[in-house]
């Protein structure tokens, strides 16, 4: 139970960070942690929070759409779980995150190229630039989202292999400043 507890602890102290608030950290990991659904009573119950707590938590953490209500046999109350594929929560925050955040940023830096006549150059190029990364990495975060499960933890397992093929040759992807630059080409 103890390392339960520090589990669930310390998701509430990441929450900050990555944009949740410590109560719906909390709330997830006990959730991630649990094999059956938990009510909302259960979790007011193990975490010692309120039951609007609880209830602002839930709705917050379907919103972004890693809890989902179940259904118990022979009890009305709601029940929710995290999904059981660790490849879907990921999938899913990744997802969420790009929707809510490098979306609008993305939108915002198109605006501002059309609008930008009263920019500096070196600003507007810095405008096309920074956009033009996040649409290459929005085109592969793409391209990986419709790759299978099981295709993609092959391709991840085989990353570091490639890393350290292209850091041993410079040949696949030339090194930044690397003596190899040339010849790769």
């Amino acid at each position: 139970m103890r390392t339960e507890n520090e589990f669930i602890l310390h998701f509430g102290e990441m929450g900050s960070r990555w944009g949740i608030n410590r109560t719906v950290g909390q709330i997830y990991a006990l959730l991630f942690l649990s094999e059956a659904p938990l009510c909302a009573d259960d979790i007011c119950e193990r975490l010692g929070f309120s039951r609007s707590n609880v209830s602002m938590g839930l709705k917050e953490l379907q919103a972004w759409r890693l809890v989902r209500r179940r259904d118990v046999p022979d009890d009305r109350r709601e029940h929710f779980s995290t999904p059981d594929d660790l490849m879907t929560i990921v999938r899913t925050l990744i997802e969420e995150r790009k929707r809510r955040e490098i979306d609008p940023t993305l939108s915002k830096l198109r605006e501002l190229e059309i609008e930008g006549q009263d920019a500096s150059d070196y600003a507007s190029a810095r405008i096309t630039e920074l956009r033009q990364l996040i649409e290459e990495l929005t085109n592969l975060y793409e391209d990986l989202a419709r790759i299978e499960t099981e295709k993609l933890r092959t391709l991840l397992k085989a990353g570091s292999t490639l890393s350290k093929l292209v850091t041993a040759t410079g040949r696949v992807i030339p090194l930044r400043g690397g003596s190899d630059t040339k010849e790769a080409n």
